[in-house]
């Protein structure tokens, strides 16, 4: 019987198809894991630049191109014929010889960059100090290595990017840089799926290295597979090593915090994490975040992944102050009140539900008996913006264990005055970082990094925590700033924009208008008025993502709101606001269109 690995690419690409092409093709792929009469079979590809190569007929006029050793085959796209059978003479394939991963190179491409390199190149290459056998030493493929040696500077490196797969460019870019062999080592072990992988590399065994290669192959061995794979959104299936590495851990022995830029997988990573230990752990998962509509959102999120539901009721979505309600109202026998006579504030009521916790556990060692705590495992994401007490509240609910807490955040995303490291409130946290966006691209990273000021943030561990090394995965389109004479001709430009956004076709759901103010919210609504689209102020946009975000009334005076006299407060407002106003633009996966009317936020003078 075959075996079927899926690219990531390819159930993108087949939602795409025309319905009758995609019923097909699906229907062609379930009778090719039966290898039953009229399943589609490998057909050979000539001129192709890897033998292993080949097609699958699945629907009238469109083909799936696979990777083929033995009966393992890597579904990598569906194309039109004429398309597919150009893909499959571009590419390349193997397998990294140090780490196991798969790898995919622009064969094509390469062979015409080539004789560009042979001409530019000097009488030294940028790599003549480094000898072969330490290129090889950090996976470069053997026979790439004299393509490599035409490189003369760290922009020919850049210009290869493209065509490289990631494990041959990224240490190549270390040392283009200055970096050491060293350095070079930890940003291709940094691809690794697993910190348990063991035993040698055959580059050679396909199957091994598909399983090592978390992000390009998810295998299917029946039709209840095939459909989850083919109709799950992308991240409940596939994850980036360093995501994969953090999610699917076998254990961690004390605390752990990742912390990332904007559309890095924070997110993901703590869904991952919560759903592999409802799986895998030893108790009740509690998943954390910053609001009650963000936990709705994630336990949306958590019914897609998790289909089994004996498992998916080990994990509670929830915020703290639902927590500390919860806590409070158990004791106490009624919901407590939060407005009129008698009323506490949140902080006093986590104060009293740490208290009422500590009682309950009776004072014992989490180590002694763990199942006095009400959870097993606690998973906190949006960890920038919990408070000490808050912290405090989260650490008494689970025992001092291995896989006690997993946590994520990105200080750099911070929209309120906490500052707390861990470690102050009994949490020694071990950091993680995650550099590479998803979400934006490398125009709207670049912009959003210079508004935001790319200087450290205090972190959620002794210290502070900078941007450097974040980086997007793509390029796309810059974001526009608009600026109009009066706040009615920017409402009026603002419906205008979002009417042909809806002309091109964006859905509606996936357009979300931004405001500093309720008030220019609702000024935002009314103009907006028979368009079905989102408009939240800045902060409650935190934590979501559209294709595409606009923001209003970015203007001096609005953004940011006017800020204390006192130098301290006043430093520590004008940060906040920055941080709010980044929030907000990085919500945008493709476009971000910001107005003002009048003069501009001091912001945005990049």
């Amino acid at each position: 019987m075959p075996r079927l690995a899926i690219g990531p690419e390819f159930p993108r690409e087949l939602s795409a198809l025309a319905q009758p092409v995609r019923r097909d093709a699906v229907v062609a792929l379930r009778r090719f894991l039966l290898n039953v009469a009229g399943a589609p079979h490998p057909q050979r590809v000539r001129g192709c630049r890897d033998p292993r190569v080949a097609t699958l007929r699945l629907a009238e006029g469109h083909r799936g191109v696979v990777v083929r050793q033995r009966e393992v085959y890597w579904l990598r796209t569906v194309l039109p014929d004429p398309e597919a059978w150009s893909y499959a003479r571009r590419f390349r394939f193997g397998v990294n010889p140090v780490i196991g991963v798969v790898e995919e190179w622009d064969a094509e491409a390469l062979e015409r960059v080539e004789p560009a390199l042979r001409r530019s190149a000097r009488s030294s290459g940028l790599f003549d100090p480094i000898c072969d056998g330490d290129l090889m030493g950090l996976g470069l493929d053997v026979h790439a290595l004299p393509l490599f040696r035409l490189i003369t500077t760290e922009a020919d490196v850049a210009a290869l990017e493209p065509l490289l797969p990631p494990t041959q460019h990224v240490p190549l870019a270390v040392l283009a840089r200055g970096g050491t062999l060293a350095e070079a080592w930890r940003e291709l072990d940094a691809w690794r799926a697993s910190d348990e992988e063991t035993g040698p590399i055959d580059p050679e065994d396909l199957h091994a290295a598909l399983r090592r290669s978390p992000d390009r192959a998810a295998f299917v061995a029946d039709k209840v597979e095939l459909d989850r794979v083919l109709g799950a959104p992308a991240w409940c299936t596939f994850l980036d090593p360093p995501q994969h590495r953090l999610a699917r851990a076998a254990r961690f022995e004390q605390p752990v915090l990742v912390v990332g830029g904007a559309g890095t997988g924070k997110t993901v990573v703590a869904l991952q994490r919560a759903a592999h230990l409802a799986a895998h752990g030893s108790g009740p998962v509690l998943l954390v975040t910053f609001s009650q509509a963000l936990a709705e959102d994630l336990s949306a999120k958590l019914d897609l992944l998790i289909e089994d539901e004996v498992v998916r009721k080990r994990v509670e979505v929830g915020n703290t102050e639902r927590l500390a309600l919860r806590i409070v109202a158990d004791a106490e026998g009624r919901r407590p009140a939060l407005v009129g006579p008698g009323a506490r504030t949140l902080a006093q009521l986590t104060d009293e539900a740490l208290r009422l916790l500590s009682l309950a556990t009776g004072g014992l060692l989490d180590d002694v008996d763990p199942g006095r705590k009400p959870y097993r495992h606690i998973v906190v994401d949006e960890a920038q913006d919990i408070s000490p007490s808050q912290w405090r509240l989260l650490r008494a609910a689970v025992p001092r264990a291995r896989d006690d807490l997993f946590v994520v955040g990105d200080p750099h995303q911070r929209i309120t005055d906490t500052r707390v490291a861990l470690g102050a409130v009994g949490i020694p946290a071990a950091q993680h970082t995650l550099r590479r966006s998803y979400r934006l691209s490398q125009e709207l990273l670049s912009f959003v990094v210079r508004l935001r000021g790319g200087g450290p943030a205090s972190g959620l561990v002794k210290g502070t925590t900078n941007m450097y090394g974040f980086h997007s995965t793509r390029n796309g389109d810059r974001p526009v700033v608009r600026a109009y004479e009066t706040p009615e001709s920017e409402l009026a430009g603002l419906r205008s924009t979002v009417e042909s956004w809806l002309a091109d076709g964006v859905p509606a759901d996936e357009i979300a208008v931004g405001a500093r103010s309720p008030r220019l919210v609702r000024d935002a609504r009314r103009a907006l008025e028979g368009l079905d689209v989102r408009a939240s102020t800045f902060q409650h946009l935190k934590g979501l993502e559209f294709e595409r975000v606009a923001l209003i009334g970015v203007a001096e005076g609005v953004v940011p709101e006017p800020p204390p006299e006192e130098p301290d407060a006043r430093a520590r407002a004008l940060q906040r606001e920055r941080s709010i106003l980044f929030v907000a633009c990085t919500r945008a996966r493709a476009m971000l269109y910001i107005s003002h009317s009048g003069r501009g936020s001091p912001f945005l003078s990049l």
